[in-house]
């Protein structure tokens, strides 16, 4: 199901001529979502740290709002199937963020797959060819902004599900996330009928709303609650393989529906970047101290793109 996030996006993308005015109305769908599960929980925060909070509320800035703001303009600027292959690059980023910010150990294979990951990426977006050209794809420099942002905001996350449930953490995100893009907007002189709702999204009014709710709720707050609730059911390291498969479904959707192809190079690219973030993750997985035999281990935190 975040796999499928492209079928909606790249169709908004032609509907909304400004990213943010589309990233607003996916937190509004969320907000929605989120607010019978989030509101009975408010009491949590009594016993939050300002610390968490502060992890909150940059988790909600930055990944919610800006994140999603950056992953729509490389939509819409480069090969969407490049885009979402590229995003693996993330738990590269999360983890290198979690060393530096945590103090978090890093694996002796790190060092060795995390180096791959990135040489494979930078094949897979051009800035390594055949003819040892240097190329700059817009679209891609979006992504890996995005990638960025999302890798800091999984990181943050660690420090807010540590004192609170994850319907609170996930409805306040999005709540933040909600007024972050309303305050963008506003200060960009995008909150007025035109901007908010125009002429091509009221051309075709009923699909874009259809289109805008699946963004939120197909492609963004059902995922999360389903990906938990396997996590309750299954290991935590399998279901961070199972996790990755949201690029198989991306690349489905956007090479088969929007005909965005790769070449045999980035095929090939692809495959070594996914299977390099795969080891990097299961070998940082070896560094985790065992939780005490009564305590229940906590859960990892999922991509930042979907809480």
């Amino acid at each position: 199901m975040w796999g499928t996030e492209s079928a909606w996006r790249i169709p908004l993308n032609s509907r909304f001529p400004d990213a943010d005015v589309l990233v607003f109305w996916e937190h509004v769908v969320l907000v929605l979502l989120a607010l019978p599960m989030m509101l009975p929980r408010l009491g949590e925060l009594r016993r939050a740290s300002a610390r968490s909070i502060g992890w909150l509320v940059f988790s909600g800035i930055a990944g919610s709002a800006v994140g999603a703001i950056f992953f729509t303009l490389a939509l819409k600027n480069g090969n969407p199937t490049v885009v979402n292959v590229v995003l693996n690059i993330q738990p590269v980023l999360s983890t290198t963020a979690a060393c530096m910010l945590f103090g978090d150990r890093l694996a002796p294979r790190f060092f060795v797959w995390a180096p791959i990951a990135v040489i494979a990426g930078m094949v897979l977006v051009g800035l390594i060819s055949p003819d040892f050209q240097f190329h700059v794809d817009t679209g891609i420099g979006y992504a890996l902004i995005c990638a960025l942002f999302w890798g800091l905001s999984t990181v943050a996350g660690r420090g807010v599900m540590v004192e609170m449930s994850l319907p609170l953490a996930a409805g306040l995100r999005v709540t933040i996330g909600l007024a972050s893009m309303a305050v963008i907007c506003l200060f960009r002189g995008l909150m007025h009928g035109a901007s908010l709702w125009p002429s091509t999204a009221s051309a075709e009014s009923w699909s874009t709303a259809m289109y805008i709710a699946l963004l939120g709720a197909a492609s963004g707050w059902a995922p999360l609650l389903l990906y938990f609730k396997g996590l309750s059911l299954t290991r935590a390291s399998t279901a961070g393989y199972f996790e990755m498969l949201q690029t198989l479904a991306a690349v489905l959707i956007t090479w088969g529906a929007f005909h965005e192809a790769l070449s045999p190079l980035q095929v090939v690219a692809a495959l070594v970047l996914i299977g390099a973030v795969a080891m990097v993750q299961r070998a940082q997985e070896a560094t985790a101290l065992p939780p005490p035999p009564s305590a229940e281990p906590p859960p990892p935190i999922p991509e930042a793109r979907v809480v």
